[in-house]
């Protein structure tokens, strides 16, 4: 036979117990739908990934000429922003300011109109791909072609 206290006391035990398995399950659900939402995150920054370097590396793949409307096929017949800026800094043998650079796109080429970071953004990926060089002057970042190599810009 056991007494009142003991009694009382498996009492707590089961009762806290119980509770504490109601909360574990109730976590688990919780992590449960957490994992469900990061999966669901991580498949589209995989997508997002995928079209970024699809975007960076070759031409995409253009829509059947029949469903293509006039102003599409013009803008897929444009050149690369890298193209153009590389373009642009072709005939200078002086480093050039992504604002400077920009400035010229502007001018030489009003359908075209890319924020300053995308022009800096290009210039990197550029700088990156070995096709033009990045130089620093004091607080300035400034860009030439590959093949020039202005002995007073480095440092």
């Amino acid at each position: 036979m056991t007494s009142p206290s003991a009694d009382t006391l498996r009492s707590r035990y089961v009762e806290q117990a119980a509770s504490d398995l109601e909360d574990n399950r109730r976590r688990q659900q919780e992590l449960t739908e957490k994992i469900r939402m990061l999966e669901q995150e991580e498949a589209l920054l995989v997508d997002i990934m995928q079209l970024a370097e699809r975007h960076e590396g070759a031409e995409p793949p253009s829509p059947s000429p029949a469903r293509t409307p006039a102003p599409a096929k013009e803008k897929a017949a444009q050149p690369l922003l890298g193209d153009l800026l590389a373009g642009l800094l072709a005939p200078h043998k002086e480093p050039r300011l992504a604002k400077e650079l920009r400035d010229e796109l502007l001018e030489k080429h009003p359908d075209r109109s890319p924020t300053p970071q995308v022009v800096r953004n290009t210039l990197e990926s550029l700088v990156a791909r070995g096709r033009i060089q990045r130089h620093k002057q004091q607080r300035s970042v400034m860009y030439t072609n590959a093949e020039s190599d202005p002995a007073d810009t480095d440092g």
